[in-house]
């Protein structure tokens, strides 16, 4: 299903042994617009400690009436795991350690969204990484690891093909592959305050200097782009609508292959 990432926002995170804490808000990865880590304020229970919970650990799809998502850790396990900043960015080293102590594969290196997996579900099986692999990992942990925070993220604007059109607004998540499959842009006073949303699949690059994602639409295009509307639910037609107005294939290539002709 997919929800806007404004619901992940204060999302009660409970382990098999208890509650742990309410989600912050989420690194993603700008290359596959995969989401990586949920930063949670784990409160009064580890003296405000922020910790990173993998979409990996999530036992199912979060329950949105009672905001709560279940997790297959133990407090003991998140009370144990490596200390990372979350107010800086994560490294690769970091990354490589926080895997290893979870015995989860390395997401990076693989040909799917969550490297060896096309969804969290794949890797929920720990499997204590071999010296070899942590090796692999090590030679690949020099380079960036393009996480990105969504707090940040959430203040760039979007640079069409000919300029400016406007302002992240938001993601919109889907909550069993753990992806961004859509940026909400909110246009301002170039439309009225118009809002749409533009897919990941779209975007060029992410510019950590200019604040800015740069996508390869025209301004004219985001202008006349089906609207979105925050409060009613995001349908498959209306994602073929926006898919088929861009011209762009759809993301669920194999579903979209069974569908009969119009």
């Amino acid at each position: 299903m997919l929800r806007n990432a404004k619901d992940l926002h204060g999302l009660t995170i409970r382990a098999t042994d208890g509650e742990i804490g309410k989600v912050d808000r989420f690194y993603f990865e700008d290359e596959t617009w995969a989401i990586r880590y949920l930063i949670v304020d784990t409160g009064g229970w580890l003296a405000g400690r922020q910790v990173l919970i993998s979409p990996i650990s999530v036992v199912d799809v979060p329950d949105w009436e009672a905001k709560r998502l279940d997790v297959a850790l133990t407090k003991k396990q998140v009370e144990n795991s490596p200390d990372i900043n979350t107010h800086q960015p994560v490294s690769r080293q970091h990354e490589i350690e926080y895997f290893g102590y979870y015995g989860y594969p390395f997401y990076w290196g693989g040909s799917d969204v969550l490297g060896v997996a096309p969804n969290p579900a794949g890797l929920a099986i720990p499997i204590p990484p071999s010296m070899e692999a942590i090796a692999d990992g090590m030679a690949t942990g020099s380079m960036d690891s393009h996480l990105r925070s969504s707090e940040e993220v959430g203040s760039y604007y979007l640079e069409a093909i000919d300029g400016e059109i406007g302002n992240v607004d938001g993601f919109i998540v889907d909550d069993e592959a753990w992806a961004i499959r859509y940026i909400v842009v909110a246009t301002g006073s170039w439309w009225s305050g118009k809002k749409v949303l533009v897919s990941p699949a779209w975007a060029e690059r992410v510019s950590w200097e200019t604040s800015k994602i740069y996508v390869s639409l025209t301004r004219e295009a985001i202008k006349q782009a089906p609207e979105y509307i925050e409060s009613k639910m995001i349908t498959r037609e209306y994602e073929r609508q926006l898919h088929s107005y861009y011209g762009w294939p759809p993301y669920w290539p194999h579903e979209a292959e069974h569908e009969p002709s119009l």
